[in-house]
């Protein structure tokens, strides 16, 4: 959980300028509803003590923080650690969030589940924690990357979720998590919607912060044991922001250690087919949030592209735009072809192969490797494992 002498958001839900919550008015007391409940919960020991259970037993955790010796000299300098998220059960940092909503969507008498994703992770992370507590579920995805993403589709059907195509817009991320918002506004008394990033309406920002804070709560302990020290350098992929989030939240207050959120650059900055929100984009409303985001001159949303289903969202979560406003974090940015890069290096070197999200992150990283001294510690976020990923890289590599 998030450390207790940080006070972000405060009451109204801002990240300093970011955050709130800008929602219909039918949405307004289901999410006081949630915000109550969750400030109970959260610190309810017995909530917590089943939360850590089943992140014990059934999603693996603690994971590892590996050093990656072979990568560490590829990339010249420093020595790399991987937090090794890929190793939880369905296979990314997800699982974490959607376990602890579910679990607060039992304790709020709701009886059906509704999700939204775009690589398939969290559709599948939120249909596995529904089976598992007895709920049904609806996760909503975009056509293409229904497309896409076919492994992760069937693994969601097999969970006992229904699928549901979203053929509008850019049938994509954005779009699923219009059409999730739609259906919790119609169902709300019902219904309860895991939002699997940091960004939307306060609360959400926060609590899946918290959810997900455990990735930098056993980093910090881990590196402090593998190395007597914190690292210089937390790296991890960015797009709505909740696997960054959850690693660089319980160092927020170590200001030597910096952190780098990596953006999805896709096939350059210049070129307009991006989803690299932080770098490109203006402040505005999204989702009910106050964050930045990709929009034309007239306000309107603009269109993404990342080789990574789940980069490719035009917002960020506000968190993360208050970091870059005050200076806490740095936010950078690789193209689609530096991700297939990390994605080679990593396999080549480490026999994992990663999910094109966080291979950005490896991506960035001979970069980085000009500002390394010798003895540098960076930790990366290995937010997920390649197999979704299987469909788009067959067409990369061809043989």
């Amino acid at each position: 959980m998030s450390q207790k002498n940080i006070s972000l958001p405060n009451k109204r839900g801002y990240f300093g300028d970011f955050g709130g919550r800008f929602v219909p008015e039918t949405l307004m007391a289901p999410l006081q509803q949630l915000e109550r409940a969750y400030h109970k919960f959260i610190h309810d020991p017995a909530f917590r003590k089943e939360w850590m259970y089943h992140l014990r037993t059934f999603v693996g955790r603690p994971t590892p923080l590996m050093y990656a010796e072979r990568l560490s000299k590829g990339i010249g300098r420093g020595r790399i650690y991987l937090k090794r998220e890929d190793l939880c059960h369905t296979g990314a940092h997800k699982i974490n969030n959607a376990l602890g909503q579910v679990l607060l969507a039992r304790r709020l008498g709701k009886k059906r589940i509704i999700a939204e994703t775009g690589a398939g992770q969290h559709g599948v992370a939120t249909a596995t924690a529904a089976a598992f507590f007895g709920f049904p579920c609806d996760v909503y995805m975009g056509a293409e990357d229904i497309e896409r993403q076919a492994p992760n589709v069937f693994r969601m059907h097999r969970l006992g979720a229904r699928v549901i195509p979203v053929t509008s817009g850019t049938r994509t991320l954005k779009d699923a998590i219009n059409e999730a918002m739609r259906d919790w506004v119609t169902n709300v008394a019902t219904t309860h919607y895991v939002l699997g990033s940091v960004t939307g309406p306060h609360p959400y920002p926060a609590m899946v912060r918290d959810f997900q804070s455990v990735i930098g709560t056993e980093a910090r302990r881990q590196i402090r044991q593998a190395e007597g020290r914190l690292p210089q350098y937390l790296v991890a992929c960015v797009g709505g922001g909740s696997n960054a989030i959850g690693l660089f939240h319980p160092f927020y207050k170590d200001r030597s250690v910096k952190m780098i959120g990596v953006e999805p650059a896709g096939r350059g900055l210049q070129s307009g087919k991006h989803a690299a929100s932080l770098a490109r984009g203006k402040a505005g409303i999204l989702h009910g949030t106050y964050s930045y985001l990709l929009q034309d001159k007239n306000g309107q949303v603009l269109g993404t592209h990342s080789i990574s289903a789940g980069l490719d969202y035009p917002g960020v979560g506000p968190e993360h735009a208050f970091f870059k406003e005050s200076g806490r974090a740095e936010y950078v940015s690789a193209t689609d072809q530096e991700a297939i890069k990390g994605f080679s290096l990593l396999c080549r070197t480490e026999g994992i192969i990663g999910a094109l999200e966080s291979t950005h992150a490896i991506g960035y990283l001979p970069k980085l490797a000009r500002r390394l001294k010798k003895n540098d510690i960076v930790i990366v976020c290995l937010s997920g494992r390649g197999d979704k990923d299987m469909p788009i890289l067959k067409k990369v590599f061809p043989e």
